[in-house]
């Protein structure tokens, strides 16, 4: 499978589970969480699919401008969804507050990923 065609399959995977958790927040989670572990819940849904939709930006990139950049993005496009948005998922669902520091790990790695893609895009 090309590059391509991962990031956007990645993407797509991406963009539907962020659908499901924002459902699955707002139907049935609402009434099981407090006010303030709902948002958190949330935030992560809101960050994968911006996430998501990063991840076909990629793909498109990785036709556009050829290069190791927009690949890079991809990656850590998607460790930054699983770092940030799993673990806002996993302490809204259990109360670990532990989770809270990995969060900015994946803040850290959505934020080199748009870096990379700004890059490649001026590079290429």
């Amino acid at each position: 499978m090309s590059q391509e065609r991962l990031f956007a399959t990645l993407g797509a995977a991406s963009a539907f589970v962020a659908v499901a958790a924002g459902a699955f927040g707002a139907h049935a989670l609402r009434a099981r969480l407090s006010p303030d572990l709902l948002a958190v819940f949330e935030t992560g849904a809101r960050y994968q699919m911006y996430h998501a939709l990063g991840l076909l930006a990629v793909a498109w990139a990785a036709t556009r401008w050829p290069g190791p950049w927009p690949v890079r993005a991809g990656w850590l496009f998607l460790a930054g969804s699983v770092l940030f948005s799993g673990s806002l998922y996993g302490l809204a669902l259990t109360g670990m507050r532990w989770l809270g520091a990995v969060t900015p790990l994946g803040g850290a790695a959505f934020l080199a990923g748009w870096l990379c893609l700004a890059w490649g895009a001026s590079r290429g």
